[in-house]
């Protein structure tokens, strides 16, 4: 039997999202429909998130080879353990203690990224390889374009939270660069409004590739002081907006890589 009541734990939301699987669409719209014409839900809007299905390579939804459900400790168990042979590989001369702190990053936030990165009502096919790829659209990619970033600063010695003054943007790559930082509040609204984190996604990646252009065509540490300065400024500005906007996607970006 049920009775009006106001929202579980007496939040008074004003808006309740309700992540569950594309295919209970329409009882989730039965469900919104028959609590609001019961004057159940108050001035709360509901919404139902539906997401699709991640598959194997076999095109069937993703399971062990022995045919069972993948339980996301061991699928994050498997991906720190795969990381962690890629860092060893490429970076050997850090410490076992960095390389695991790394590992975790980049392990944990390939699975998330490869989540969220696809339109959430679409199905995906659970790749390890292209997910933990240093290149393409993926965690390990835009977490490497952080730290090479932050390396430049390490070189430069200048320390971040002392820089003052204006970014200049002259040359092509500079205000390709400079517009698309300015978008970043206005993918953030769309992400909230559809309710769809790829838009974010797709906004890092881009960022990453805008960057990567301006270093290749624009001196920063060997360009003349007034100009060095701003383009130091510009750096960091895509570091702190590539750390904030994988940081709202739960993922860590490590310091070096």
């Amino acid at each position: 039997r049920y009775r009006a009541a106001p929202l579980p734990g007496g939040l008074n939301a004003d808006r309740a999202l309700y992540f569950v699987d594309q295919r209970q669409s329409q009882h989730f719209g039965q469900v919104f429909r028959t609590a609001a014409a019961a004057g159940w839900t108050g001035h709360a809007e509901f919404e139902h998130a539906g997401f699709g299905t991640m598959m194997g390579a076999d095109g069937k939804p993703f399971k062990t080879r022995t045919g069972d459900v993948v339980k996301l400790a061991d699928l994050l168990d498997e991906a720190g353990d795969r990381a962690m042979a890629v860092v060893r590989e490429k970076n050997a001369d850090f410490s076992e203690a960095v390389q695991k702190d790394i590992a975790r990053m980049v392990g944990f936030g390939a699975i998330k990224y490869a989540d969220l990165s696809k339109d959430r009502v679409g199905d995906y096919a659970f790749e390890w390889e292209r997910m933990l790829s240093m290149q393409g659209n993926t965690a390990p990619y835009l977490q490497y374009a952080y730290a090479r970033i932050r390396s430049i600063f390490r070189k430069s010695g200048v320390d971040t939270t002392a820089m003052t003054g204006r970014i200049v943007l002259v040359e092509p790559s500079e205000l390709a660069l400079g517009k698309h930082l300015l978008r970043f509040g206005e993918v953030l609204d769309v992400v909230a409004r559809e309710l769809k984190p790829h838009h974010l996604c797709t906004y890092l990646y881009d960022l990453a590739g805008k960057f990567s252009g301006f270093y290749e065509a624009c001196p920063v540490l060997q360009a003349e002081e007034t100009v060095r300065a701003s383009r130091l400024r510009l750096a960091d500005a895509t570091a702190r907006t590539l750390r904030e906007g994988l940081g709202l996607l739960g993922i860590e970006c490590p310091e070096q890589m």
